[in-house]
C-alpha cells in the first residue's frame, strides 16, 4: 500500500470511499438518518485540501482504501457544500493546523491505515511550522485520535438540518 497526494482526478473515488466508510463504520454510533444527512455537509471531501496538496490517499492495488489530510486554513470540517467554510490562511505561530476528513474502507479498518495517514499529516504540518493540531472528531474516529495523543474537549451537537443534529468531539494536540 502506498500513501500519495490526492489529485482532483481522485474526487469521485474519494467520495465513494467516504460514503462507503460512513455507512459501514459510523452506523454503530449514529443513526442511518444522521449518517446520510452528514454526508451532505459535515462529512465529505473539501477539494481545497487537494488543491493545497494537503490531502492524501492510501492505495491498495490502485484502489483508494483510505483518505485523510490536514489544513493550514480556517475551516475545521465539512465538504465543498458546507456553508461555513473559511479559506483564510492560519498563522502557524498562533493557530493550530486542522486534521481533516479521515475515512477508511470498512474492509481495511483497524489495520493501521488511519495511523499511517495521521503520522504523514503530523509530519507535513510540523514541516510548515505548526506546533499544535486540532480536529472535530466523529464518535467512531475519536479512538484513533486519542491513540495519537489528542485530548478531547466537551462534545457538542452540530445541526445537520432543522430537525437533526449529530454529536462531534473537538480534540487538540501539541506536536
Amino acid at each position: 500500500m502506498i500513501i500519495r497526494s490526492a489529485t482532483l482526478d481522485d474526487t469521485a473515488p474519494i467520495t465513494l470511499l467516504i460514503e462507503k466508510s460512513a455507512r459501514g463504520l459510523a452506523t454503530q454510533d449514529y443513526s442511518l438518518q444522521q449518517v446520510e444527512s452528514a454526508l451532505k455537509s459535515a462529512w465529505g471531501l473539501d477539494t481545497q485540501l487537494i488543491k493545497d496538496k494537503s490531502y492524501f490517499v492510501i492505495e491498495n492495488q490502485q484502489q483508494i482504501v483510505a483518505c485523510g489530510g490536514w489544513s493550514y486554513r480556517q475551516t475545521l470540517f465539512g465538504n465543498d457544500s458546507e456553508q461555513s467554510r473559511d479559506s483564510g490562511i492560519l498563522d502557524p505561530k498562533k493557530s493550530a493546523a486542522k486534521i481533516r476528513a479521515f475515512f477508511v474502507s470498512p474492509q481495511f479498518s483497524r489495520q493501521g491505515l488511519g495511523s499511517q495517514l495521521m503520522s504523514h499529516c503530523e509530519n507535513a504540518a510540523r514541516q510548515m511550522g505548526f506546533t499544535k493540531l486540532e480536529l472535530m472528531a466523529t464518535l467512531p474516529g475519536k479512538k484513533l485520535y486519542e491513540k495519537h495523543g489528542f485530548i478531547a474537549g466537551e462534545s457538542n451537537e452540530y445541526a445537520l438540518n432543522t430537525h437533526l443534529t449529530i454529536q462531534f468531539v473537538p480534540m487538540y494536540k501539541t506536536l
